[in-house]
C-alpha cells in the first residue's frame, strides 16, 4: 500500500469585513478552519492548533571593556497575553510511532473547525516596531507516524480600542513660549509662540486644526512649522530603547523681523499610523504635535502638545458608553454588510479599515502572512 501525500495545509479565519483581514478585540471569539488536502489515504497521529499572543522586544548594545576588548549585551523581554491549545484530530502524544492510535484520512480535501475566546482583559494592539512587536497567531501542526510534522502559522490582528470620545481626550491642548536671542553682548527682541489644538485624541485620516501665533521681534528671519512625531519605547532588563519618527509635517511662511503670522485652524492630516499603545509593560507607542519656530543659527523654539491616536473616531452625539464600544467590536456587525450601521459604528469601521489598508506595517504583515507560513514539512 502506497500512502498518500499532503498537498496543502491552510488556515482560514471567519472574518466578514471589507479588507478581508482577520481583526479582533479583547473578549472576541476567534473562529476558523484548518483545511487539509491529501492526494491519497494518509495516517495521522494528530492535528493540533496552537494560538498565542505576545509582545516581544529585542535589541543589542556593544560595549567596550578595555582598550582591546568589547562585548555585546542582548536585551530581551516578553509578555504573553494568551496561550491556547486544542486537538482537532487524534490525541496529545505524538512520540509514539507504533501502528496503534492513528487516524486514517481519505484522499481529498477536509476541513476542521476551531474556535477560542480572547481574554477579556485588555490586549495590546498588533504592532511592528524597530525593536519589538505585538503579534497574534494560530499555528496548525499535522503529526504523522515516522514522518516530520507539517506546521503552518497564520497571524491575525488585534485592536485594543481607544475611544477618543472621553473627557480626557476631548480637552484642548495649548501652550505658550518665548525666546530671546543673544549674540555676544547684544540682545535682540524676543520670539514668541503660542499654539492650541481642539483636543488630545484623534484617529488616522483626521486633520488636526492648529491655532497658533508667532511674533518675531528678533533681528533674524524665522519660519513657523508643525510636525507630528511617533515615539516608540521598548523596555527590557531595566533599560529603555527609544525610537522617534516623523509622521507628518507642514511649513508656514518665513517671517522677517517685526512680522507676525497667525494660523487660524491650519490643517495637518494624520496618515494611517498605528494606534497609541499605552497599557503594555514593555512597549509604548505615543504621539505628540510639535509646533515650533525654526531659527537659523540657534536652538528652535518649540511647544510639544501630547496626542493620543485612537480607534473609535469622534462622533457628534457626545461621549460614547462602554456598551456601544463593545457593540462595535472589530469583527462584529460594524465590519459586516448584513446589518444596518449607526453613524458612529460606520465611522469606527472606516477608521480601522483605513489603517489596515494603508499602514506600511500592515502591508508588510499582509505579504508575510499571505496564505500562512509553512514552518516545516
Amino acid at each position: 500500500m502506497v500512502l498518500g501525500k499532503v498537498k496543502s495545509l491552510t488556515i482560514s479565519f471567519d472574518c466578514l469585513n471589507d479588507s478581508h483581514v482577520p481583526v479582533y478585540s479583547s473578549g472576541d471569539t476567534v473562529s476558523g478552519r484548518v483545511s487539509l488536502e491529501v492526494t491519497g489515504e494518509i495516517r495521522v497521529r494528530s492535528l493540533k492548533i496552537h494560538a498565542r499572543g505576545h509582545a516581544k522586544v529585542r535589541w543589542t548594545e556593544s560595549r567596550n571593556a578595555g582598550s582591546n576588548t568589547a562585548y555585546t549585551q542582548n536585551y530581551t523581554e516578553e509578555v504573553e497575553y494568551f496561550n491556547h491549545k486544542d486537538i482537532l484530530i487524534g490525541h496529545e502524544r505524538d512520540d509514539d510511532n507504533s501502528e496503534e492510535g492513528f487516524n486514517t484520512i481519505p484522499s481529498g480535501r477536509h476541513e476542521y473547525a476551531f474556535s477560542f475566546e480572547l481574554p477579556q482583559t485588555p490586549l495590546a494592539t498588533s504592532f511592528e516596531g524597530r525593536h519589538g512587536s505585538v503579534r497574534y497567531w494560530v499555528k496548525a501542526e499535522l503529526h504523522r507516524p515516522w514522518l516530520l510534522p507539517v506546521k503552518l502559522k497564520k497571524e491575525f490582528t488585534v485592536f485594543e480600542h481607544i475611544d477618543i470620545n472621553t473627557p480626557s481626550l476631548l480637552s484642548p491642548q495649548a501652550g505658550t513660549k518665548e525666546k530671546t536671542l543673544c549674540c555676544w553682548f547684544c540682545t535682540s527682541g524676543p520670539i514668541s509662540l503660542s499654539a492650541k489644538i481642539e483636543r488630545k485624541g484623534y484617529t488616522p485620516g483626521e486633520s488636526i486644526q492648529i491655532f497658533a501665533e508667532v511674533e518675531n521681534c528678533s533681528s533674524r528671519m524665522v519660519v513657523p512649522k508643525a510636525a507630528i512625531y511617533q515615539t516608540q519605547a521598548f523596555y527590557a532588563k531595566g533599560k529603555m530603547k527609544e525610537v522617534k519618527q516623523l509622521v507628518a509635517n507642514l511649513r508656514g511662511e518665513s517671517l522677517s523681523s517685526g512680522k507676525t503670522e497667525t494660523w487660524n485652524g491650519k490643517l495637518l492630516k494624520i496618515p494611517p499610523v498605528s494606534p497609541s499603545i499605552l497599557d503594555c509593560s514593555i512597549i509604548r507607542v505615543e504621539y505628540s504635535l510639535m509646533v515650533y519656530v525654526d531659527i537659523p543659527g540657534a536652538m528652535d523654539l518649540f511647544l510639544n502638545l501630547p496626542l493620543v491616536i485612537g480607534t473609535i473616531p469622534l462622533h457628534p452625539f457626545g461621549s460614547r458608553t462602554s456598551s456601544v464600544s463593545s457593540q462595535c467590536s472589530m469583527n462584529m456587525n460594524w465590519l459586516g454588510l448584513s446589518l444596518p450601521e449607526r453613524p458612529e459604528e460606520h465611522a469606527v469601521r472606516i477608521a480601522c479599515i483605513f489603517f489596515l489598508q494603508h499602514h506600511p506595517a500592515m502591508q508588510k504583515w499582509s505579504q508575510r502572512n499571505k496564505g500562512g507560513t509553512i514552518l516545516l514539512q
